[in-house]
């Protein structure tokens, strides 16, 4: 490895992620790493690992990670609708052209149902900001 590593390590986790300190300074030159806490994206909880006490400086980090951290998901939900509208129109187009009536009637019903509930929200969503004044901003 002829980078030097991170003091920190974030092994992600579905809801966050596990911090770890990295440690390349002991006597064997062997990577340790040392758990120091549990984190929480979805409700902002730092937990330290066992009596450990986070310093200052471990705090930053993390809350640094916390924010990196959403932000990335937040643009990989966007990045996810716009795959979502392609798959729908590709589906549309399969649907159209290349499709078997066997094909379709294995899922109509289901994708029926789940394109209904989206457009329900959407619209009900749609009417809220039209009421408010605010989709011209959005």
């Amino acid at each position: 490895m002829g980078a030097e590593l991170p003091e920190y390590y974030f092994r992600v986790k579905e809801n966050g992620a596990v911090v770890f300190k990295v440690d390349t300074e002991n006597r064997q030159r062997r990577i340790e790493m040392n758990q120091i806490a549990v984190v929480n994206v979805n409700n902002g909880q730092i937990k330290p690992q066992g009596d450990r006490t986070l310093g200052e400086d471990e705090l930053e980090v993390i809350r640094d990670w916390m924010t990196e951290r959403t932000a990335t998901l937040a643009r990989r939900t966007v990045d996810d609708i716009h795959r979502a509208i392609d798959h729908l129109n590709l589906t549309t187009q399969w649907a159209q052209s290349k499709a078997t009536d066997a094909q379709l009637e294995e899922f109509t019903d289901e994708l029926l149902l789940a394109m209904h509930d989206l457009r329900t929200v959407l619209v009900r969503k749609k009417a809220d900001r039209l009421s408010r004044g605010t989709d011209a901003a959005e």
